[in-house]
């Protein structure tokens, strides 16, 4: 089973995320040859700036029976909640199956 990081510098993820949104967790759902089981946002916090507030790195994780895929999905000064929001945009404009979609094409190129 392949596990994917797919960001510039996977170390900003190599610790445990500050907060988790389960979108999926109990369906099991075909894209393409891959079934689905999870998919979560997660954010982890980086830095917080005195004026900006806390810097925020939201990724995707999708669980694949081939494997699993962590891509960043939003970065930056988000203000309060920014994972909620994020929750709230995907599910409400059909951002699920996109997600699911380059999370896919991701790991097909990793396995080859």
């Amino acid at each position: 089973m392949m596990n994917v990081v797919d960001l510039h510098d996977p170390l900003r993820v190599n610790k445990n995320p500050d907060e988790v949104e389960i979108l999926l967790s109990s369906g099991n759902f075909i894209q393409d040859e891959f079934i689905i089981s999870k998919i979560e946002l997660r954010l982890y916090i980086e830095k917080t700036h005195e004026k900006l507030g806390e810097y925020s790195l939201i990724t995707s994780f999708v669980e694949t029976d081939k494997g699993t895929v962590e891509m960043i999905y939003d970065e930056g000064f988000r203000g309060d909640k920014p994972l909620s929001r994020a929750v709230q945009f995907l599910t409400s404009n059909l951002g699920i199956s996109a997600l699911v979609l380059r999370s896919t094409i991701s790991l097909r190129e990793k396995i080859g």
